[in-house]
């Protein structure tokens, strides 16, 4: 299922696939995520995350 991981610019509510693939990483978890499924990131960061839980430690800890 995952073979290539895809290079991806984040923008709002939508990312442009620079070299193609079939996943990226989550940058907390590390959590391979299909492109079908990437729901959430970070433009500011240029960041994946699996879920909203990573969302949410990824913010925790900017916060600091």
């Amino acid at each position: 299922m995952y073979k290539k991981k895809a290079k991806l610019v984040f923008k709002h509510n939508s990312f442009e696939i620079i070299e193609e693939g079939d996943y990226v990483l989550c940058a907390i978890s590390g959590q391979k995520i299909s492109l079908n499924e990437l729901n959430y990131w970070n433009v500011d960061l240029q960041e994946a995350y699996y879920s909203p839980k990573e969302v949410n430690e990824r913010y925790k800890n900017l916060k600091k």
